[in-house]
């Protein structure tokens, strides 16, 4: 089997023949992991009074052990909750606004964490300042200066993508966040695509809360995530559910609400184990250096751009689309639909900042030539869906 690429789909029950380039939508798990959550499961329903109440809670423990060292954090500041977005909510719900404060975010904010403080802020007249840095970006001190141009004395928090979901830029957040801390700002980070896709060092970030997904490039089950909170910030935040641990500590209450299948985490040190044994950075450097290939040949075959210079992907890159087809919604969404009809072809087209978007995401079973392979499809959808 070779290190990367078409032999490592063996590896994932991913329905063969297909074109698979959205890994970064929900991820895609692997046969072993899924295994380990088979497990877990066979526990759970063996006896399930025992597992709730007896084994899960140290075994939650424990896998979240595994993943603070992986994140570079301490155990007790980490917790487990189902999404990023599930995290989000319950730290931003946990928060107290004011009339006339403001939060800031970036025009690559997750549409979902936009809602969310939109119900949070809306309420009580608080408001969501938007830095508008566009695509494409130049470098990280654009990022920098694009964010920090919108803070003023009103501005209560930061709230910015590691890794945008829209664009698949990398924000600078160490740096931005180094600047908000010297103006006493809190920052907080949506990094639900960062672990497993980049190296990283939650704790040395300087930001005060670090939410991640553990489903999308690190490969575990649906429904794990997990939320960090600086010490100084756990106190005051809660679970968007309170249940019976109110009062016990932040993650017993994280750790702990009603009855759930908890299998998703328990398989987490499975996947680190399957991403350690994949290379784990020499897989991240892999998947990167393909996508950011595959995603400049594009823009040339094109005629195009890329959203970003090299050095602001990840393993996913984003390349506009050629021609002239409205930048909406409705047309990206028919794309993708005359590609996954017509070429079994799963690839994500956003519209974004009066353009479409094609987002590459690149796992290890994915190959610059799969990447390339897309090309004339989106030349052929582009022409039918006009």
């Amino acid at each position: 089997m070779d290190a990367f690429g078409t032999d490592m789909k063996d590896l994932w029950p991913l329905e063969r023949g297909m074109i698979f380039l959205n890994h970064g939508s929900y991820g895609a798990t692997p046969h072993v992991v899924l295994k380990e959550q088979a497990h877990w499961r066979a526990q759970l329903e063996a006896q399930p009074c025992q597992f709730i109440n007896t084994v899960a809670p140290g075994a939650i423990r424990n896998a979240a052990s595994h993943l603070a060292d992986f994140l570079g954090v301490a155990a007790p500041d980490l917790a487990f909750v189902e999404n990023t977005t599930t995290g989000i909510n319950a730290i931003l719900k946990s928060l107290r606004f004011a009339p006339g404060d403001e939060v800031v975010v970036s025009d690559h904010v997750y549409n979902a964490v936009r809602n969310t403080l939109r119900f949070v802020l809306d309420p009580v007249g608080a408001h969501l300042v938007v830095a508008e840095i566009g695509l494409p970006v130049r470098d990280s001190a654009a990022l920098c200066a694009g964010v920090m141009a919108t803070v003023n004395e009103h501005t209560k928090l930061i709230v910015l993508d590691h890794v945008a979901s829209v664009s698949a830029v990398v924000f600078p957040v160490a740096d931005i966040a180094a600047q908000a801390k010297a103006r006493g700002i809190p920052m907080l980070v949506d990094g639900a695509h960062a672990p497993g896709m980049l190296d990283l060092d939650v704790a040395a970030l300087g930001v005060d809360w670090y939410v991640g997904n553990c489903h999308k490039w690190l490969c575990a089950p649906k429904g794990s995530a997990f939320v960090w909170a600086a010490p100084h910030r756990q106190a005051a935040l809660h679970p968007t559910v309170i249940s019976h641990d109110l009062g016990k500590g932040w993650t017993f209450e994280f750790d702990k609400i009603g009855t759930r299948d908890a299998s998703g985490w328990l398989s987490v040190p499975a996947a680190l184990g399957f991403h350690a044994e994949r290379g784990g950075p020499a897989l991240r450097a892999r998947n990167h250096a393909v996508a950011v290939a595959a995603a400049e040949a594009l823009a040339l075959r094109w005629g195009t751009e890329t959203g970003a210079p090299g050095a602001l992907f990840g393993s996913m890159a984003t390349v506009r689309a050629p021609g002239g087809a409205p930048a909406d919604r409705p047309t990206a969404d028919a794309i993708k639909r005359w590609l996954w009809d017509n070429h079994r072809a799963e690839v994500h087209v956003m519209p974004f900042c009066g353009a479409l978007w094609v987002r590459l995401s690149v796992q290890a079973y994915n190959t610059e030539d799969e990447c390339l392979a897309i090309g004339p499809l989106v030349e052929q959808a582009l022409r039918a869906v006009a």
